[in-house]
């Protein structure tokens, strides 16, 4: 009997621990002789090594000013010029159909909470009114017009205005619809929406409250999941789970598929684990936290979740490991040349987590028939100015594709946004 009891206690204690990610020593050291695993995706084999086979590093990128007449660089063939900037931290930006641009000022720390409105009255390009369109936000994010409302989501809920087309002031406190959770260890704050094709439907992204549910999974409830709601707020539902963080969500316009961005979880070394875009199943789950890339067991987590690990879905495809891709956008345009079409953009906020720099770009993935054709491919560069150092000018987070089919690129961290168009 007392030989029952020790093991219990053993068993009980070991999933505490893996639970809040206390791995000691030893078991580093067993789960990095585990040798590479090779998973298929969408774009070919994939290889990861062992969890702690390297050092998990902190390197923080610091800020430099954008030297003048400096621009990020393009992909040839493309212009890069600035949009706008002395914005305060936009960290991301929604096209109106009336070809309105509004972008929201908001981050973690001293968050601006306003969203600020853009107006280009002959479609060249640059801007002719900048307004102030709402303050007094909660680290908004998502953006949103469906029927006669304004939709904006504050990290705590999202909120609906009376909207008409063309108001440059959005009045009044709104009404909040739905409750979301909010704050978190990590503080993965972000809130995203997407209509659905039809309108019937709106996507809320809602990031994990940790990076491996290192707090329990108790202040994981609505989290690390893609939410469904009616227009009105009713009606929710989990359209699909198990995915860390995820933000950028599109359309495939080849076959309507919904697609998310996913920022990974960190400490497992400098190779895990590769952040992702996928194509999102209805009821699917991703793996977060309990396992990665399918069936790979996070051995903080170790045995644990094995129902939802045997279910777990491989991602389409891997843009690299700590990267911060966190925007994504299908290009649906005619200005970009064809073998851009209906491919996607990833804008990709930076590592701290990796002892090299990686991100700091935005990435453009190929598509042919609704599928993935080719490895991503750099697009626009030239944010990092030492990476000895780790000195970057800015760090891109939206990529959104304008009505006239140039891209608009926010660079958060350096208060500016790009707009990168094709020459003639």
């Amino acid at each position: 009997m007392k030989t029952r009891i020790s093991l219990l206690i053993t068993s009980i204690a070991f999933s505490f621990l893996s639970c809040n990610g206390q791995v000691s020593k030893q078991e580093k050291k067993q789960a990095s002789k585990q040798g590479d695993v090779v998973v298929k995706t969408a774009i070919g084999d994939l290889t990861l090594p062992a969890p702690y086979s390297s050092e998990s590093v902190t390197k923080r990128s610091q800020m430099k000013e954008w030297p003048a007449g400096v621009t990020p660089k393009a992909t040839e063939g493309f212009v890069v010029t600035k949009f706008a900037d002395g914005l305060k931290n936009p960290r991301w930006t929604y096209i109106a159909p009336n070809n309105d641009i509004f972008v929201v000022e908001s981050s973690t720390f001293k968050s601006a909470n306003q969203i600020t409105v853009f107006r280009d009255k002959d479609n060249d390009g640059v801007f002719e009114t900048r307004e102030i369109f709402k303050e007094g936000l909660n680290m908004p994010f998502g953006m949103l017009i469906l029927g006669n409302y304004f939709y904006i989501a504050n990290t705590d809920g999202l909120y609906r205005f009376p909207y008409k087309q063309g108001d440059l002031k959005l009045q009044g406190s709104g009404e909040k619809i739905l409750e979301l959770p909010a704050g978190g260890y990590n503080n993965h704050w972000t809130r995203n929406l997407l209509a659905s094709p039809d309108g019937s439907k709106i996507y809320v992204s809602v990031g994990s409250a940790s990076n491996n549910a290192e707090h329990g999974m108790e202040v994981e409830k609505r989290r690390a999941n893609i939410l469904e709601i009616n227009p009105d707020g009713t009606g929710e539902k989990i359209y699909a789970s198990g995915l860390r963080n995820p933000v950028g969500m599109d359309w495939n316009p080849a076959n309507n598929e919904l697609w998310t961005a996913v920022n990974e979880r960190d400490d497992l070394g400098d190779e895990l684990v590769p952040d992702y875009i996928t194509s999102v199943k209805r009821e699917g789950f991703y793996g977060w936290p309990y396992s990665y890339y399918g069936q790979i067991e996070d051995p903080r987590m170790k045995g644990q979740g094995k129902e939802l690990v045997a279910k777990s879905l491989v991602p389409d495809v891997p843009v690299g490991t700590h990267t911060a891709s966190l925007g994504l956008a299908f290009y649906d345009k005619q200005a970009f040349p064809a073998e851009y079409r209906n491919g996607a953009f990833v804008g990709q906020h930076g590592s701290w987590n990796r002892s090299i720099l990686s991100g700091y770009k935005v990435l453009f993935v190929p598509f042919k028939n609704g599928k993935p054709a080719g490895k991503p491919i750099d697009f626009l560069t030239g944010f990092i100015a030492d990476e000895k150092k780790a000195e970057v000018y800015g760090r891109p987070v939206a990529v959104t594709v304008m009505n006239d089919g140039s891209l608009l690129v926010n660079d958060d961290s350096g208060n500016t946004i790009w707009r990168v168009a094709f020459k003639k």
